[in-house]
């Protein structure tokens, strides 16, 4: 019950302010479809929590942790500049029916997890408490924790503040932890 516990506060408390609770704000208002965001928040989550307790301590070994910054400093760049893409009719549609919100939040929420410091404190706590299950879940429980009501209450954000205004300081925020990640400052994910 300790790991369950101690997980869920460690990530709810990471997560506040994170980039990925950011994330949320913007896949939310851009998508308009709570339910297929919150879905794909929840399935990437786990996937990348499980992932990051089962094999995290072997991939690490694998790629330097400077490969790791500059594969992660280059992912916030792109990511930035896809903020500031204006949506195609199109694109819009077919991301908006609820497969298509579901593929595209899974898919980003995952990415933007890869070396984030919460996919991190899930590899340090299975390692302390080699209790899979309770981390996993707790860690999981702790970012729907924080993600859940971000996505609810996007719309209400964006009736107040425009969404150009928020793809535009996304695309500032996601172009800044680039740099910084590039650079190597500490703090980011990746040392």
């Amino acid at each position: 019950m300790e790991a369950f516990l101690i997980s869920i506060a460690s990530i709810a408390l990471g997560e506040l302010g994170d980039k990925t609770q950011f994330l949320a704000l913007i896949l939310a208002t851009q998508l308009r479809r709570p339910l297929a965001v919150i879905l794909g928040i929840l399935v990437a989550t786990l996937a990348n929590h499980l992932l990051a307790a089962v094999l995290g301590q072997w991939l690490g070994s694998l790629l330097s942790p400077q490969i790791l910054r500059w594969t992660l400093g280059i992912s916030f760049l792109a990511l930035a500049a896809w903020a500031l893409l204006p949506e195609k009719a199109e694109d819009a549609t077919r991301a908006r029916s609820g497969y298509g919100a579901f593929v595209v939040s899974a898919s980003a929420f995952f990415m933007a997890e890869m070396g984030d410091k919460t996919q991190i404190v899930a590899l340090a706590l299975a390692a302390k408490y080699h209790d899979l299950i309770a981390v996993v879940s707790g860690t999981t429980i702790g970012m729907m924790l924080v993600n859940v009501p971000t996505v609810l209450l996007a719309q209400h954000v964006t009736r107040i503040v425009p969404l150009q205004s928020i793809r535009l300081v996304a695309a500032v925020v996601y172009a800044l932890l680039g740099v910084l990640t590039l650079l190597g400052y500490a703090g980011l994910g990746i040392g």
